[in-house]
């Protein structure tokens, strides 16, 4: 009876359900009966000195103009709490949208964007004040009476007040939450002056913009606010692309539910005084656990979850999690729970990519120039990841000489004990003070950077070696796969495991037809059209490598030949020559 009596204090209290029917109550309750093992596991790590650690490494950062990926996600999640999301009419006025919302404290941020409707983030300078403006929505009135009043930072503003339709959209920009079509970026790229511009520009056209990453972390929040009536103390972390660094405008949202920071765990249970007696709950494995917590976190999210739509709870995959879509967003959102090593990735790619920002720009190059082509894909198969052409990059510049980036081995080097974490057996271990990572002077440009990027992968004994960003060197593969890239820290899994050997026969010829057309003068240099706005501008540099190929088919190696793609490259540019030639006359 206890239990029952607190889960159903814990659901009053956070959720204010009214006639909530007795089998949902049971059947949520049965499921939360497995959550010792999970609660009680350790990663390796000390959590007072690396805490300790980690300040003293942020604030040096700081002062470098550089933020660690913690120092970033508490910022993130600061003003994510203090948000709110507002759904509005299209013909909203901005004055007495702003004038309205002052009324419950100072703004920092705010913004517009669309998605299934016109929609504003909106950051007050405290907490406070969004309390004081949740205390004054009115839930709508509905006929039926089991409707359940969950009441979230997702509200909807009607009838404040319209600006004449002519001029509605004058002052009020929305800002973009996907990425421009690659015809337009096309033809922005070839009105560049270099090739270093032309990645440059991509870069900025691509990558996550600053109210992307505060929209991702509110809908973190929101989706927390549900989880912490089971669990009070938790957090709910994006990760991934989300958060990396390499991730683009449209990327799905990927989470983490992370209770490890919940207080009392590493406290050592006293002989005399006060402890939980409903904490724990026994399971017969950590997995088990983690399918529970899912998916009553599912259920609820389906339930109560406000523009949650489309919610399924795929708790037999190798990392259990339950997808859906968040409408208000736009957002293609995946949940999961002790996927600790994802996390690690991730602090480990944006680390990289922290470190010259020659990284990221030429993985967001060469991840735009792998989906024109479909060598990535959105839809799972045997093409290659974006994590995988990732892990590529950074080893392609392991390899330079001198090298741009050190190898994961020597960033565990420098690892101090705060540092150091051991996830189920596996080494996570690596240096997160950038202060103590000095890099050697490489002064490749970009251009030269993307080319030899393609000869390397054109030439790359794919038959006989592997990729290992740990050691930074190619080794023996261990296993037969068409793709070989050792996990950095899993590293008895292959993450390329899904690679089939037609799809790596067209990476490589679609790399030797790149590396060829960077080398030819009719395409390396700009060739002028369209510069005074009329007209297309003739594609050249990394915008004829977008292009669409013929390169398709190969089933193996040596019957690939090059000459017939160089006249195909030849005739395309002669018939946009053409073209522009037509549109002027």
């Amino acid at each position: 009876m206890r239990i029952y009596a607190s889960f159903r204090k814990t659901m009053a209290s956070s959720f204010a359900v009214c006639r909530l029917h007795m089998r949902g109550r049971a059947s949520l309750a049965k499921c939360l009966q497995k959550t010792d093992a999970f609660l009680h596991r350790s990663i390796g790590t000390d959590v007072v000195i690396a805490r300790a650690e980690a300040t003293r490494s942020d604030e040096s950062d700081e002062k470098n103009g550089r933020k660690s990926l913690h120092t970033l996600h508490m910022e993130r999640q600061e003003q994510a709490e203090r948000s709110v999301l507002i759904s509005c009419q299209s013909s909203t006025n901005e004055k007495k949208f702003l004038k309205y919302l002052s009324k419950h404290g100072e703004i920092n941020k705010y913004f517009f964007y669309e998605s299934y409707g016109v929609y504003a983030v909106v950051e007050f300078a405290n907490q406070e004040s969004v309390t004081s403006l949740l205390e004054g929505v009115a839930i709508p009135g509905g006929s039926h009476e089991s409707a359940v009043p969950f009441k979230s930072r997702l509200l909807s503003l009607r009838n404040l007040g319209s600006v004449d339709s002519s001029n509605q959209l004058s002052g009020r920009q929305c800002q973009p939450q996907t990425t421009i079509p690659i015809n337009e970026l096309i033809k922005r790229l070839s009105r560049e002056e270099s090739i270093d511009k032309q990645i440059s520009s991509l870069t900025e056209a691509y990558q996550l913009t600053e109210e992307n990453s505060r929209l991702r972390f509110l809908v973190c929040s929101l989706l927390k606010d549900i989880a912490t009536a089971y669990f009070p103390e938790c957090t709910i972390k994006p990760f991934g692309s989300s958060v990396n660094g390499f991730g683009k405008l449209g990327c799905d949202l990927d989470m983490l539910l992370d209770l490890d920071s919940i207080t009392g765990r590493n406290v050592k249970l006293p002989k005399s005084g006060l402890s939980l007696e409903y904490q724990m709950k026994r399971a017969n494995s950590e997995r088990a656990v983690t399918q529970s917590i899912l998916s009553v976190i599912g259920e609820c999210v389906d339930q109560f979850g406000p523009g949650c739509v489309g919610v399924q709870k795929i708790l037999n995959a190798r990392c259990p999690l339950v997808r859906f879509a968040h409408q208000p967003s736009g957002f293609q959102c995946d949940l999961t729970a002790n996927n600790r090593v994802a996390m690690k990735s991730t602090e480990l790619l944006y680390l990289y990519g922290e470190l010259d920002p020659r990284v990221r720009s030429l993985v967001f190059t060469v991840r735009c120039w792998a989906r024109a082509h479909g060598v990535t894909s959105s839809i799972p198969g045997a093409w290659i990841t974006n994590f995988s052409l990732t892990v590529m990059v950074l080893f392609f510049l392991q390899k330079r000489t001198p090298p741009i980036i050190p190898t994961l081995d020597h960033l565990r080097d420098l690892a101090g004990p705060g540092d150091k974490t051991v996830i189920e057996g596996n080494d996570c271990t690596f240096v997160s003070d950038f202060n103590k990572i000095q890099l050697q002077s490489n002064t490749e440009t970009l251009e030269q950077l993307l080319g030899e990027f393609f000869e390397f992968y054109a030439t790359f004994p794919f038959s006989r070696m592997s990729i290992n960003i740990r050691k930074g060197k190619e080794q023996n593969k261990p296993e037969v796969a068409p793709l070989h890239i050792q996990n950095p820290f899993e590293t008895s899994l292959n993450v390329s495991k899904n690679v089939n050997a037609s799809q790596l026969d067209r990476f490589v010829a679609l790399c030797q037809e790149s590396a060829w057309l960077l080398q030819q003068s009719e395409t390396s240099t700009p060739r002028g059209g369209g510069a005074g706005g009329e007209g297309a501008p003739t594609p050249w540099g990394l915008a004829t490598l977008l292009l669409p190929s013929q390169v398709a088919g190969i089933k193996s190696r040596k019957k690939r030949r090059r000459e017939p793609a160089s006249e195909r490259i030849k005739g395309l540019l002669e018939s946009l020559k053409n073209k522009n030639q037509l549109k002027k006359s």
